[in-house]
């Protein structure tokens, strides 16, 4: 069984960073897809930036240039680098881990973001 914790969020003024963490347990997380994902009140969740276990990552349009998604295998973690924040980046931002070999997924309990104006 995995476990996703996360950590990191907050508040924090507009043009401001954050810095969030997660860490899974168990043994596949070297061979699995990581990505985070954020929910804002009255929206779909929507994934903001992902990282295959080898191989190139991907943002979404609206946080390319100021976030940065990285992975330390050794630690079993992934963050989520944010800078310049904007009021729109505030959501529930929520770890992601893919398990390719059996298909499923896994998922953090959320971290908070919030940015003020």
């Amino acid at each position: 069984q995995v476990q996703l914790v996360e950590s990191g969020g907050g508040l924090v003024q507009a043009g401001g960073s954050l810095r969030l963490s997660c860490v899974a347990s168990g043994s596949i997380f070297r061979f699995s897809t990581m990505g985070w994902y954020r929910q804002a009140p009255g929206k779909q969740r929507e994934l903001v930036a992902a990282i295959p276990s080898g191989g190139s990552t991907n943002y979404a349009d609206s946080v390319k240039g100021r976030f940065t998604i990285s992975r330390d295998n050794a630690k079993n973690a992934v963050y989520l680098q944010m800078n310049n924040l904007k009021p729109e980046d505030g959501a529930v931002y929520y770890c992601n881990l893919w398990d390719i070999t059996n298909q499923r997924d896994y998922w953090g309990q959320g971290t908070q973001v919030t940015v003020s104006s």
